[in-house]
């Protein structure tokens, strides 16, 4: 959880290395904001070596004449003066690894978070606070991760001590671009003024074409054999580098930019959401019911699972919810933001990928070209990925509209020619698919989609859509909606375990079955006889239809509608942007449903939600035209992001998920259905699931992988409904759930939850490696709420 208070100024000092001074200066600015009478806190996270060495006691011995202002900290110590890493471990080692645990990241950065937030309770005048940290920027801290990665949940803004010594302009600037690539905002860099070496005066005119101030301070004197004299005069140097009379040399000039750097953040904070009002469209969203600054939700960062949002503008939130100085607060990003999050915002290992690629490549043009990353990710997906066995050739183009529309035209040209379809009868082709899909927003991607809420005035649908039954749990029994299309009375059958729906090959002789292939059948010869436009293509959501309303759909009835369209040479494609790439808990759909597509396409989760990227796979290609196609920075990004999901899909955390699914479901294992039934788990506890589904207020609930989806018992108003955003408005508060203390957010402060819904359904979406304390803690929130 990022931390802003109106009365407390927080700094984060960082080091470009080792033994740069970086507690000499950081002590020179602890005395010049008690200098001018400014209550100041100093906080040393982490401490090695000897007590008396100690750099928050340095910080107490050189406070000054209001050295009564000054407070200084430590949080953790150890007797080794080595790397905080190989100190703790040493500790654990001597006293036995039964009484010293080594702090894992999130402990750690929850302490140092609720020491700041106890630091800035109830101040009423302004203050501030440096915390320092140890080593240089990549120096590992207790748990061993490097200090950038394990200090970035906190987004505190940065200043840089910069090396003076030779080589220093290399490691300065070299330890700025790390910052800068986990989204360290680096305010300011200080550093010593060295006579012979004079780094300031290249890294001044550097870091001005950046926006950075530098500032230079004179070095501290030599130390003196006798203590006494070795105290007068490091405390003359720190007189004359935090007082006034400093000069250009001092750091009052230095606390005085921070302060209005932080001033300027907090207005700039304030002023985004009318300036928001003012000048942004929004997508899928009624402007007209969102006219006051408190309805906008100001993102400053985000981390992990989690936004940081602005709480200034609104309206006075209970003392009981959260701090009452604090400005920012944390948020759970429930719906994956949009369905695009495989590792969670901000992933450092992402944002690498794409720099590596960025500062190879940055965009070069593809006809009858070739590198590395579009060739290394177009192979894995054709023989390793969702395209083994079936695939052939991968088109990478931007976004998943994009990668519908040429999917579309490769499927329809297919049948063009298969058919020998008149230029009249091209022009009129259409699709089939189901009642509730939804393909994107531009032209042909909605066209091929029955009308609804995402089609616009010049929409002109082609095709024929099937309703479909769906799959869902109620009162803690499993059921298959069947609608009266098929059943000629709607009808709902259960009984059946989850696992069995889902198991399609043992499905595909039952009466269930055949009822589908004849309702399937008769349909289509309705619209053959009818006088139909001809159909080029069967177009299909697998398993779940997204924006329709996270319908589950019966994936028997997918399968025999793919067996019909093959029936008939019709290609079919699968547009898996959303449901792909183990969202749902499955690589693809097509080894659960028994059938492979002839084309198929991804998004979303290809890059982890950095950068947008599309894959279109199919037997074959076409001629199309797109100038980002096989965008170097987005081939490289989806590379290392499918790179770590293949980690992901045999690691613990996954494993333990499908082994509580098949273990809490209660069910009887049938012959041959072992493989299918280990397919078929979610993130979500099925203890959860189960609960869910016995409440009044619920109609179904339903989950795979990462996604849990609820219809709220009302009206059945669909789209017009806003049961679901009523009946859970109370999660956009900030509090811990149940009234408990929550350390699943970053900095283990309360949190609140960002959600979405669709009309009379809402949904809420992991990453693919969100812990599962999160999610029990988002579950315990979320059940605090329907519970009532």
């Amino acid at each position: 959880m990022a931390l802003l208070f109106r009365n407390l100024r927080v700094h984060q000092i960082f080091g470009a290395n080792t033994d740069v001074g970086k507690t000499i200066l950081t002590s020179g600015l602890v005395r010049a904001s008690a200098a001018k009478k400014i209550r100041v806190f100093y906080l040393k996270p982490v401490s090695t070596g000897p007590l008396q060495d100690a750099d928050d006691e340095h910080v107490k011995r050189y406070a000054g004449l209001h050295g009564d202002l000054v407070n200084a900290h430590c949080l953790y110590r150890f007797d080794e003066p080595v790397s905080p890493h190989l100190a703790a471990n040493m500790a654990a080692d001597r006293r036995g690894t039964g009484n010293v645990v080594v702090p894992t990241d999130e402990a750690f950065t929850t302490s140092i978070a609720s020491y700041i937030r106890k630091c800035a309770s109830g101040l009423t005048e302004r203050a501030h606070m440096y915390v320092e940290t140890a080593g240089g920027v990549h120096s590992p801290t207790l748990s061993g991760t490097t200090q950038l990665d394990s200090y970035r949940p906190l987004f505190l803004p940065t200043v840089l001590v910069g090396d003076s010594r030779l080589g220093g302009i290399s490691s300065t600037i070299s330890a700025y671009e790390s910052l800068l690539l986990r989204g360290y905002s680096v305010e300011s860099i200080v550093l010593f003024k060295d006579e012979y070496y004079r780094n300031w005066e290249y890294l001044e005119s550097y870091f001005a074409e950046h926006g950075v101030r530098v500032t230079a301070v004179a070095p501290p004197p030599p130390r003196e054999a006798d203590p006494s004299q070795d105290f007068i005069a490091t405390e003359d140097y720190y007189r004359k580098i935090a007082s006034d009379d400093g000069g250009a040399g001092g750091l009052v000039g230095v606390i005085e930019y921070l302060d209005s750097k932080h001033d300027g953040r907090i207005k700039e904070l304030e002023t985004m959401p009318r300036r928001t009002l003012d000048t942004v469209w929004w997508p899928f969203v009624q402007h007209g019911l969102v006219k006051h600054e408190g309805d906008v939700n100001v993102i400053d960062s985000a981390w992990g699972d989690h936004f940081t949002v602005f709480t200034g503008h609104r309206p006075s939130i209970p003392p009981s919810a959260v701090e009452p100085s604090s400005l920012l607060e944390s948020q759970f990003d429930s719906s994956a933001s949009w369905w695009t999050q495989a590792l969670g915002h901000a992933h450092p290992a992402l944002a690498l990928a794409a720099a590596r690629a960025a500062g190879r490549y940055g965009h070069v043009m593809y006809p009858q070209a070739t590198h590395a990353p579009a060739l290394r990710l177009a192979e894995r997906l054709v023989n390793d990925g969702p395209g083994k066995g079936w695939a052939s050739r991968a088109f990478i183009s931007d976004n998943g509209s994009t990668g519908m529309e040429i999917a579309l035209k490769m499927a329809l040209r297919v049948a063009s020619k298969r058919f020998g379809f008149t230029p009249q009868e091209q022009k009129k082709v259409g699709v089939l698919g189901l009642k509730g899909s939804y393909h994107g927003d531009t032209i042909g991607a909605m066209d091929a989609c029955e009308e609804g809420v995402y089609t616009c005035e010049w929409h002109d649908a082609k095709g024929y859509w099937f309703e479909p039954p769906s799959v869902g749990i109620n009162n803690g029994r499993a059921f298959v909606d069947v609608p009266s299309a098929v059943a000629h009375t709607k009808k709902k059958i259960e009984g059946e375990p989850l696992s069995w729906i889902y198991d399609v090959g043992a499905r595909l002789d039952t009466l269930l079955a055949t009822a589908y292939r004849q309702h399937i059948d008769s349909t289509l010869e309705k619209l053959a006889k009818g006088g139909a436009p001809p159909f080029g293509a069967l177009v299909l959501e697998p398993l779940v239809l997204g924006a329709g309303g996270m319908v589950f759909v019966d994936p028997l009835f997918q399968r025999l509608l793919i067996d019909a369209a093959r029936a008939r040479g019709l290609p079919v494609v699968f547009d898996e942007v959303f449901a792909g790439l183990w969202r749902l808990g499955l690589h693809s759909a097509g080894p659960l449903l028994g059938a492979h597509p002839d084309v198929s396409v991804h998004a979303k989760v290809l890059t982890g939600g950095l950068v947008p990227l599309a894959v279109t796979l199919a037997t074959e290609a076409l001629l199309h035209g797109h100038s980002y196609t096989a965008y170097a920075v987005g081939c490289e990004v989806a590379n290392e992001t499918l790179d770590r999901l293949e980690r992901l899909a045999s690691g613990d955390a996954w494993n333990s998920a499908r082994a509580a699914w098949q273990a809490g479901g209660g069910e009887e294992a049938n012959d041959g259905t072992k493989e299918n039934r280990a397919a078929v788990w979610s993130l979500w506890s099925p203890q959860f699931v189960d609960m869910l589904s016995r409440l009044d207020i619920i109609d179904r609930v339903m989950t795979l992988g990462t996604v849990l989806a609820f219809k709220v018992a009302d009206n059945h108003a669909g789209y017009q409904s806003h049961s679901a955003q009523a009946l859970l408005k109370t999660l956009g508060d900030a509090a811990s759930e149940s009234g408990r203390d929550v350390t699943s957010a970053p900095g283990g402060g309360p949190f609140s939850i960002h959600f979405r819904t669709l009309g009379d359904v809402a949904y809420f979406m992991t990453s693919l490696n969100t812990p599962s304390t999160t999610i029990r803690a988002v579950e315990d929130r979320v059940w605090a709420v329907l519970g009532r």
